[in-house]
């Protein structure tokens, strides 16, 4: 596995040795791993990566020759602090957690690890390297499919585009779980259940010259009781009945026969999954037509046509002119569905051309998006931070002139609060001793660095949002993680539970979050705050 020990960054393993040499390594440490702003300009994450990071601690332990390989790394350090690492696992760790899938906000912690801190420091790269990516795709996949809209279907296309198979499987698997249908990449649907699709492309259907290629014409029927010799027959029939049809007269002359002959012969082989691309040549005078001829041909058989892939041009005329034409063909022809056959969209696509296409009018079933996805070109990186808040039971804070990087203090418990009619109106971080807030009872919330910005909301429903899903050696019940099917409805449910406007692509409305408490605010950030401020500016004054 990629995934183990060594996958971090070199001064996690030097701290871990300044700790056991300064004897610090077994101190109780609390690490909180959050992101400070939403991505994609938008008002809400989606939270992924929590499963790899649970099995990787699962199996955390040092191999012999990775400790070797340290050995030669760290040439200075102590022969007792490569004995302590060989001795070391994730048993007495704690890990806190939303559960993948929510619909998380900015500083609200996504995960909070305890342990000791020098183990939980070995933890903070391979982790955040396991929940960035996770939760950005995820949550692209997520913005791809509110603006495509329910009814579409959404296929992954981005394994040839993705940063290296690695890449390709983690999109695979997360734009999944972000509300795709199905994906192209078959590794990802032998791992991890997710439907797959596919059909051919330009090279296949340029790759035949004519019908006279096709060797074996042959097809039965789908029920068996027959069997058609000449296949290749039938669909010239069928091409020179729609070449006649008075809906259709003059809309096409003679179409591609090459084309024709790579139609036959895929349905020839996939009668029942018969998709064809259609735009090697000429879409409406060509692909459509050798499209309808071969359907109508494999209708006869008892099978029904999947449908037509547009890979190139004007995709809004063209799903809108192939739609025409199909419904043509079944009132012409009296083949009750054939109007509504599928039509999926491909090329390029990302979540601005989609909502262009909306906003034009189009006929399209089926969106095939590759490259923008599995990128998340529009933004490189989530940006997720991993910030020590507590060690031996005493808040710490990590200060900053930049307000946004101010952590918040203590080990903490969070809850997302609900208003009467079902939305969330907001997240809410509590010290770990607090009492829960309670439905029907008034709760000050306010924002933990402006002093105006506060808010009484009266919760109706009230959610706590991490939960255990590694208890080391305490005694807290520890979740079962969910399948990647439940962690896919979660998100759906999560996204309907929203405020239209919050979700919305354009100028969304903020979501209230990054709210305190009066008592962590006054018990540990206002002290922890002031203190160390006049340490600063004393440190400052004796310089000069």
């Amino acid at each position: 596995p990629m995934v183990t020990p060594l996958l971090t960054d070199l001064y996690q393993f030097s701290m871990a040795y300044a700790y056991w040499k300064a004897g610090k390594h077994l101190d109780r440490a609390v690490f909180d791993l959050y992101f400070r702003k939403s991505p994609f300009a938008g008002e809400f994450t989606v939270f992924g990566g929590l499963e790899e990071c649970i099995r990787f601690i699962a199996n955390f332990k040092f191999k012999e020759e990775e400790i070797n390989f340290l050995r030669t790394a760290l040439p200075t350090c102590e022969d007792g602090f490569f004995e302590y690492l060989s001795s070391i696992d994730c048993s007495d760790v704690e890990v806190y957690a939303i559960p993948e899938g929510s619909a998380v906000f900015p500083k609200v912690p996504l995960m909070i690890i305890e342990g000791p801190v020098a183990v939980v420091q070995l933890l903070e790269t391979p982790f955040l390297s396991l929940v960035n990516y996770a939760s950005l795709v995820t949550t692209n996949a997520a913005r791809h499919r509110l603006v495509a809209g329910k009814p579409k279907n959404l296929l992954e296309f981005g394994l040839r585009r993705a940063q290296g198979p690695d890449g390709g499987i983690s999109a695979s698997r997360y734009s999944y779980m972000g509300g795709f249908d199905a994906t192209s990449n078959v590794a990802a649907g032998r791992l991890f259940g997710i439907p797959i699709r596919g059909t051919h492309s330009h090279a296949f259907v340029s790759s035949f010259l004519g019908l006279d290629e096709i060797i074996d014409k042959a097809l039965s029927s789908s029920d068996g009781s027959n069997k058609c010799e000449d296949f290749v027959s039938l669909v010239e029939n069928w091409l020179v009945k729609i070449q006649g049809a008075s809906s259709l007269r003059g809309s096409f002359g003679e179409t591609n026969q090459s084309e024709l002959a790579a139609f036959t012969s895929y349905a020839l082989a996939f009668p029942n999954s018969f998709l064809a691309l259609v735009d090697t040549y000429d879409v409406m005078r060509s692909g459509v037509p050798n499209f309808c001829a071969v359907a109508l041909a494999l209708n006869d058989m008892g099978y029904k046509a999947v449908g037509i892939r547009l890979d190139s041009g004007d995709l809004a005329y063209l799903s809108i002119e192939t739609r025409k034409f199909f419904c043509a063909i079944e009132k012409e022809f009296g083949v009750v569905g054939f109007g509504k056959t599928n039509i999926t969209a491909s090329n390029d696509l990302n979540e601005e051309t989609i909502d262009a296409l909306n906003k034009q009018g189009h006929e399209v079933d089926s969106f095939g998006i590759g490259t923008y996805l599995v990128t998340c070109y529009a933004q490189a990186a989530l940006g997720c931070v991993f910030k020590l808040v507590e060690i031996n039971k005493q808040p710490r804070i990590k200060l900053s002139e930049d307000v946004t990087k101010v952590s918040i203090p203590c080990k903490k418990r969070c809850y997302r609060l609900y208003g009467k009619e079902g939305y969330p109106l907001v997240d809410i971080m509590t010290g770990q001793d607090e009492p829960s807030p309670k439905v029907g009872e008034r709760i000050l919330c306010r924002h933990p660095f402006i002093e105006s910005k506060r808010a009484h909301v009266v919760p109706q429903h009230v959610e706590e949002l991490l939960k255990c899903y590694w208890p080391g050696n305490s005694s807290v019940q520890r979740e079962e993680l969910p399948s990647l099917n439940e962690n896919r409805s979660r998100c759906m449910r999560q996204l309907e539970r929203m405020r239209p406007d919050h979700l919305r692509k354009l100028n969304p409305t903020p979501y209230k979050v990054r709210s305190i408490t009066i008592k962590l605010d006054v018990t540990y950030l206002i002290p922890l705050h002031l203190n160390l401020t006049m340490h600063t500016r004393s440190a400052r004054l004796l310089i000069r």
